[in-house]
């Protein structure tokens, strides 16, 4: 959509900006049953110390058992003359008669072999039952460990609940006075000073609202009257005038700070959203000012339906498109806005021509009262809060803001939200 002055022939169609590659989806982490939680460090370490535990035992009972085998196959006796039969023992002879040496060192050969061949099935089911008993040792430890963790996990979903507007849940753990439930009771009273802190900023909030925007309001009426006296000089008419921008600016900044305070909590009462309106809203407030200086407005807008709130979302899309439209080049300018649904995150894309910022000067756009290359004053294009404002908004609907700088001058804005 084209937006070109009445005096002018209609400037030729720019190129779409490139848009360079990036993916709001955050980077894959390690799979849940890889992470080194401490349940699973505590299974290893009870499971490890009864495998060790075991291991000892198994040693200790073998070399004790070898000990009384070695002691119990030492005959106290000897073998004058006796017949041979042979069931498997390889010292001795098959069959006939030997010697009454012979036959001795034959048979201490054999008790022996026997001896070891106990040992060595001793030896073997012992492993396998120790193997069985270190897989049973893990499981219960697992278990276990997840028993006497329970409060840990209690206490982290009870933290994950809580929010900014609402720090009315209580962990109230039950059980005996451990160290478990000295960190829960310190957690619930760190939620009841949490909750005390929001309220006071809530009630100052709505107290600044009234003490701040009724004196502005008084003075704003008093300027337009007397700027509407037909017989006033020129000199008074040009001091209403300035006072009355000025006053319109301090307006401004109240508003901005007042909304900057109330987003920077996480929104509860959500409600589907579509960007693509709330963008499509934002371009209509801004054609004005944008034909005023000669910037050209496109939009690509497709469906993105969100849940939060629908005017803290349209007063993103207003920041984004009216920075575009103030901090653009003097000709020929351009402004193109785009919305869609890519990665799980619904998007708004703010493009523009302008200046070129040095990419270091990113990070200062969104703080506070901040410009580029300026500080607090010195620009008469807004008060400062505007990109604050967009980035307290996408936060508190769980979301990320990015900019880059375009190539030959210009940024690139990108809010992502989940859907």
């Amino acid at each position: 959509m084209a937006t070109a002055s009445p005096s002018s022939p209609p400037p030729p169609a720019p190129q779409a900006p490139p848009r360079p590659p990036w993916d709001p989806q955050p980077a894959e982490g390690q799979p849940p049953w890889l992470r080194p939680t401490i349940r699973i460090r505590l299974t290893v370490l009870y499971g490890g110390m009864f495998l060790i535990a075991g291991v000892l035992l198994l040693w200790i009972i073998y070399l004790l058992a070898a000990q009384a085998i070695k002691e119990g196959s030492e005959l106290p006796f000897k073998i004058i003359s006796a017949s041979i039969q042979n069931n498997g023992c390889p010292a001795l002879p098959s069959t006939g008669q030997a010697s009454q040496d012979e036959f001795n060192a034959a048979l201490n050969t054999c008790m022996r072999h026997q001896r070891d061949l106990a040992l060595n099935t001793l030896l073997k089911r012992s492993l396998l039952a120790l193997i069985g008993l270190a897989m049973v040792a893990f499981a219960f430890g697992y278990v276990m460990a997840g028993r006497v963790l329970s409060p840990l996990g209690r206490i982290t979903r009870t933290a994950r609940s809580v929010v900014g507007s609402d720090l009315k849940r209580r962990i109230e753990l039950d059980g005996p006075d451990d160290e478990l439930k000295e960190l829960a009771d310190t957690f619930d009273e760190m939620l009841d000073r949490l909750e005390r802190s929001f309220d006071a900023q809530r009630r100052f909030v709505a107290n600044a609202s009234h003490e701040l925007r009724t004196p502005l309001a008084i003075n704003r009426t008093l300027l337009e009257v007397q700027l509407s006296d037909p017989e006033a000089s020129v000199d008074l008419q040009q001091l209403g005038k300035t006072l009355l921008a000025t006053n319109e600016r301090s307006e401004q900044l109240v508003e901005g700070l007042l909304l900057l305070a109330r987003s920077d909590n996480e929104v509860v009462d959500r409600k589907p959203v579509d960007l693509a309106e709330a963008a499509s809203q934002a371009l209509e407030q801004t054609r004005g000012e944008a034909q005023a200086k000669g910037v050209e407005l496109r939009a690509a807008l497709e469906a993105a339906v969100v849940q939060g709130s629908g005017v803290l979302l349209e007063r993103i899309a207003l920041n984004l498109v009216q920075n575009a439209v103030r901090y653009n080049v003097p000709k020929d300018g351009w402004v193109e806005v785009g919305t869609e649904v890519r990665g799980g995150h619904a998007l708004i894309v703010v493009a523009n021509t302008g200046p070129v910022v040095p990419a270091y000067e990113i990070d200062n756009l969104f703080e506070p009262f901040r410009r580029l290359r300026t500080e607090r004053t010195g620009s008469d294009k807004g008060v400062g809060l505007g990109l604050s404002i967009v980035r307290s908004v996408a936060r508190a609907h769980g979301g990320v803001i990015t900019a880059e700088p375009r190539e030959g001058g210009g940024l690139v804005m990108r809010v992502a939200i989940p859907v």
